[in-house]
C-alpha cells in the first residue's frame, strides 16, 4: 500500500543534522497502552489519512543536494514498511507476556530505522490473555521533531474518551510564581543584571568544558568507556500519584518539575550509595532536556507549521547541566534539601543567558566546521554526563485512538551513548517515569525500588512542613 507524494525538498535544520549524523542517531519512543484489543483498527487508513498528512517530514528522507546541503526530499510511502505486528506465543503466563514486551521493546529501541524511507515505524502488539489488553509503539527519528512537536502530532490522532466532540485539556506549562514582583531600584536591577551577566559565562564555560574536556565520575549509573550506544538496554516504567507531588510542591513552595527532579536525583543518589558507597560524593550531572519555545501550552499542528509560530514545529530544545546533590558521609542527607537544590540551581540557570549562548557558540561551530563536528561535540556532552532527563507533560481526560481507549501513556530516547535515561510523563493523574537503563551495567529493579523510595521518603517529609499559604 503505498502512499503517494509530489517531490519536495525543504531544508534540514542544524538540530535534525545533528541528531542523525554519522556519529550521534536518537529515536523517540512512544508507547500507547489500551483497555481493549485492536484488531480491528484499521492501521493503514489511519496512518494513510490521518497520520502522514499532519506534516510532510512524515513522508520524506534525507537527502544531500549537489551544494552538499542535506534537505527532505518526499518520497512514496509504502505504509507496510511501517508497520509491524509481532505475534507472541499462546497459552503463557501475564508475567512471561510482560518480558516478551519488555525484551520486543528494548530490542526494536536498538535498531537502526533505514534512510532510504521515512524515518519512523509503528508496531502493534496484542497479549492473547484473557485481560485483552494490547500497545501500539511509536518509533521516530530525534530528526523529525522534538517531543513537543511528535507529542503535538500523535494528539492530533487521538479523542477524548468520553466525549470527542471536546478538546483535551492539559496542565499549564507555565511554571508558577512563587513570589510577586515588585518595583526594583536602581541598585537591585544593576545587581541582578550583573550576577546574571556572571552567571552566563560561568555556565557557558562550564557547558563548553562539560562538552569537551571534564567528565563526571565513573560510578554505578555511569560507565564512562565509549559504546555505550551498542550494548543491550532495558525499558521499564513507574507510576506516582500527581495529587501527591502538588501536596510536596505546595508544601515546599517550589514547581513540580522540582519535586520531580528532586525525587529523581535523591533516588539516584540511593541506588549509588546501595552498589557503591563511595558513589554517594562523587562528582555527577544530569542532562535536563528543556523547550525553548516561548509557550503555555500544546499548539495544533497546523499552528506549529506556521512560520510565525510561538510554538514551531522542530526541534527547539536545549540541554541544562544540573549537578546531582550528594549524600553525605553518613548518608542521612535530608531528603528534601534534593528538591530546594535542584529548585535554585535551575532557576539560577534559567535566569542566565548561559543556555542561549551555548546554542550560539553552536551555531558558529557548525558554519565553521560543519553540522558532523557539532554533532560529534553533542555525543561528547551526552557520553560525559551521568543521566539524561526528558519530561512532557500529557492530557488530563482519557484519550481514545477510534474509539479503544487508552489506559497509559510513557516515551523514551534511545540511541545515545549515556547508560541512563529518565522520561517523564502525566496523564490522567498519573505521572509515569521511564527508565532506559544499559542492560547489565545498571540493576533496573533495585534502581525501580530506590526511585519509589525516593518518593515515599520526601513525602512522608514534606507532609510534616504545612502548607504554604497562598497569596
Amino acid at each position: 500500500m503505498e502512499h503517494q507524494k509530489e517531490e519536495q525538498t525543504d531544508p534540514v535544520s542544524p538540530v535534525g543534522q545533528y541528531f542523525n549524523s554519522s556519529v550521534l542517531c536518537i529515536y523517540i519512543i512512544a508507547v500507547l497502552e489500551f483497555e481493549v484489543p485492536i484488531y480491528d483498527l484499521q492501521t493503514y487508513a489511519l496512518l494513510r489519512d490521518v497520520f502522514l498528512p499532519i506534516n510532510p517530514r512524515f513522508s520524506s528522507i534525507m537527502v544531500q543536494d549537489k551544494d552538499g546541503k542535506k534537505r527532505w526530499k518526499q518520497v512514496d510511502v509504502n505504509l507496510k514498511d511501517h508497520v509491524n505486528i509481532p505475534i507472541f506465543p499462546e497459552g503463557k503466563t501475564v508475567e512471561l507476556y510482560d518480558k516478551h514486551f519488555h525484551d520486543y521493546l528494548s530490542s526494536i529501541a536498538m535498531e537502526q530505522l533505514p534512510q532510504s524511507r521515512p524515518l519512523w515505524e509503528v508496531h502493534i502488539i496484542n497479549y492473547p490473555t484473557n485481560d485483552a489488553s494490547s500497545s501500539v509503539i511509536f518509533k521516530l527519528h530525534h530528526a523529525l521533531g522534538d517531543g513537543y512537536s511528535l507529542m503535538g502530532a500523535l494528539l492530533s490522532c487521538l479523542q477524548r474518551a468520553d466525549d470527542p466532540s471536546l478538546p483535551l485539556s492539559f496542565p499549564s506549562l507555565k511554571q508558577s510564581k512563587q513570589e510577586h514582583s515588585s518595583p526594583k531600584s536602581f541598585c537591585r536591577k544593576f545587581s541582578s543584571m550583573l550576577s546574571s551577566a556572571c552567571n552566563t559565562v560561568s555556565d557557558c564555560g562550564w557547558s563548553v568544558l562539560k562538552s569537551s574536556i571534564i567528565s563526571d565520575d565513573k560510578t554505578p549509573i555511569r560507565f564512562g568507556d565509549e559504546g555505550a550506544d551498542f550494548q543491550p538496554i532495558s525499558i521499564s516504567s513507574m507510576t506516582f500519584s500527581i495529587d501527591h507531588i502538588k501536596d510536596i510542591k505546595s508544601r515546599l513552595g517550589v514547581t513540580i518539575n522540582d519535586v520531580i527532579t528532586g525525587i529523581v536525583f535523591y533516588g539516584i543518589r540511593l541506588y549509588m550509595q546501595d552498589m557503591n558507597s563511595e558513589s554517594k560524593t562523587s562528582h555527577s550531572t544530569a542532562l535536563v532536556l528543556l523547550n525553548t519555545r516561548n509557550i503555555e501550552g500544546y499548539q495544533s499542528v497546523n499552528d506549529m507549521l506556521n512560520t510565525k509560530a510561538n510554538g514551531p514545529w522542530g526541534n527547539k530544545i536545549t540541554f541544562l547541566h544540573v549537578p546531582i546533590p550528594k549524600l553525605n558521609e553518613t548518608g542521612n542527607s535530608n531528603p528534601l534539601e534534593f528538591i530546594w537544590k535542584s529548585h535554585n540551581t535551575i532557576k539560577r540557570k534559567k535566569q542566565s543567558l548561559g543556555i542561549v549562548l551555548t546554542g550560539t557558540l553552536l551555531e558558529i561551530e557548525g558554519k565553521l566546521r560543519g553540522q558532523e563536528a557539532v554533532a560529534k561535540r553533542i555525543r561528547g556532552t551526552l557520553s560525559k554526563s551521568s543521566v539524561v532527563i526528558s519530561n512532557l507533560v500529557g492530557p488530563v481526560q482519557q484519550m481514545s485512538l477510534v474509539n479503544h481507549p487508552v489506559k497509559g501513556l510513557y516515551f523514551t530516547l534511545a540511541g545515545g551513548p549515556e547508560s541512563l535515561v529518565i522520561s517523564i510523563m502525566s496523564y490522567m493523574g498519573v505521572l509515569r517515569v521511564t527508565l532506559k537503563t544499559e542492560k547489565g551495567f545498571i540493576d533496573e529493579q533495585k534502581l525501580k525500588s530506590c526511585m519509589q523510595s525516593a518518593f515515599q521518603t520526601i513525602l512522608q517529609a514534606a507532609l510534616e512542613i504545612p502548607h504554604q499559604p497562598k497569596h
